[in-house]
């Protein structure tokens, strides 16, 4: 029996908790020491009592601190996780739980804990699922980056946008007019951004190639500096670095509508045969887009802006929409590298929309088979058409 006894304070030694029945300090599992959670019983005068106060001992002090309150008087739990009073992993503290009446006097404590110190865990269990998620991730980008690298095709659906951008180079070559390249009026922060810049690439090549003249007007001062030197390695690939014209790449205004009505002046003095709008776009898109219908250019747009997706839509002969902006450079270049990247975001995506299809299923099942009410409403909704 002393055997067992002595084996029983080990062990709650180890698990962090203490010898005093009516409080237990235990660690809370999954995080990094930052938490510690109290429990005591309940007083036999429950009924008298309005809520605890909960006060800690931290160590080298002399007085305790309130660190929290618990307004119910059946509720028998608290944690420690305030970031005024923080807890440090490997620190041990002491805790007394001290019961205040009706008339908010405090009354006799209901005892102290041992000192009990946090512990900080290398694993979160909580997110296993993401780390199950992060796994897979890796696993398809891996697979299939190996698969494009053979050589072998990987399809990419077809995008009109993109597949027009030879017709509208070669349109403005032929008539001899410049191709308006707009990335956006947004920063280098924004996905939509960067985006764009991708896909400038390969126009400026193309452009260089057919010895089109492109203009590229920019807000941001950043975003302008790459730029320049995006068009200028595209001219270097063509072989035509003798071409390239510094002017053509310019810093307008970081003034939004000032910007708006540089370019917008801009289309009605150069009248270009091509418009691209790619990149992040807020109130300006159908300025620029109606500006440019008036012009008779072709226009190719694209955004990732739900709300600016309409007016590109209806002033432009092609919109990118959504993703189809992200895809564009791996469409255009055809690196393998960038295609596996797509193909696998695309796999992704798909399992995301099985598992919330299944899910859905599964929980309306799972009410219909529990709600005979609810089973009802839905099969007389069913045979009512």
């Amino acid at each position: 029996m002393k055997f067992l006894t002595l084996f029983g304070i080990l062990f709650l030694i180890i698990q962090g908790g203490s010898l005093y029945s009516e409080i237990v300090v235990e660690d809370v599992p999954n995080d990094a020491g930052e938490a510690l959670m109290i429990t005591w019983d309940l007083p036999d005068d429950v009924g008298n009592i309005s809520m605890y106060r909960i006060y800690r001992l931290d160590p080298g002090a002399e007085d305790y601190i309130l660190v929290g309150k618990v307004e119910n008087p059946n509720v028998n739990v608290f944690v420690d996780h305030d970031p005024r009073y923080p807890l440090h992993a490997g620190t041990e503290f002491v805790y007394k739980i001290v019961p205040v009446d009706f008339s908010q006097n405090e009354v006799e404590s209901l005892g102290t804990s041992l000192a009990v110190s946090p512990v900080a865990q290398l694993f979160n269990f909580n997110k296993v699922n993401s780390l199950i998620a992060t796994l897979f991730v890796f696993a398809a980008l891996i697979f299939f980056l190996n698969y494009a690298k053979t050589g072998k095709g990987l399809f990419i659906r077809k995008i009109a946008g993109l597949d027009a951008l030879d017709e509208a180079v070669g349109r403005a070559t032929e008539m001899g007019k410049p191709v308006l390249y707009v990335p956006g009026l947004s920063t280098m922060s924004d996905v939509a951004t960067i985006a764009s810049i991708n896909i400038l690439g390969p126009v400026a090549k193309k452009v260089a190639e057919y010895e089109t003249k492109i203009l590229v007007p920019n807000r941001d001062p950043i975003v302008y500096t790459i730029v320049h030197e995006v068009v200028k390695e595209s001219y270097l690939e063509a072989g035509r670095p003798d071409a390239f014209d510094t002017d053509q790449v310019f810093f307008v205004s970081q003034q939004q509508f000032a910007f708006v009505a540089a370019v917008n002046g801009l289309m009605m003095r150069e009248k270009p045969a091509t418009n691209l709008f790619l990149g992040m776009f807020w109130a300006e898109s159908l300025l620029m887009a109606e500006t440019g219908n008036i012009t008779g250019a072709i226009q190719i747009a694209g955004t990732d802006s739900v709300t600016q997706l309409p007016f590109f839509i209806t002033a432009c002969d092609y919109t990118l929409i959504g993703e189809e902006l992200y895809a564009a450079s791996a469409y255009l270049s055809r690196d393998p590298i960038l295609v596996g990247s797509v193909k696998a975001q695309d796999l992704e995506k798909a399992i995301i929309l099985f598992l919330m299809i299944a899910c859905s299923i599964i929980s309306l099942i799972a009410v219909l088979a529990f709600n005979t009410y609810a089973f009802n409403q839905v099969i007389s909704a069913i045979f009512s058409f």
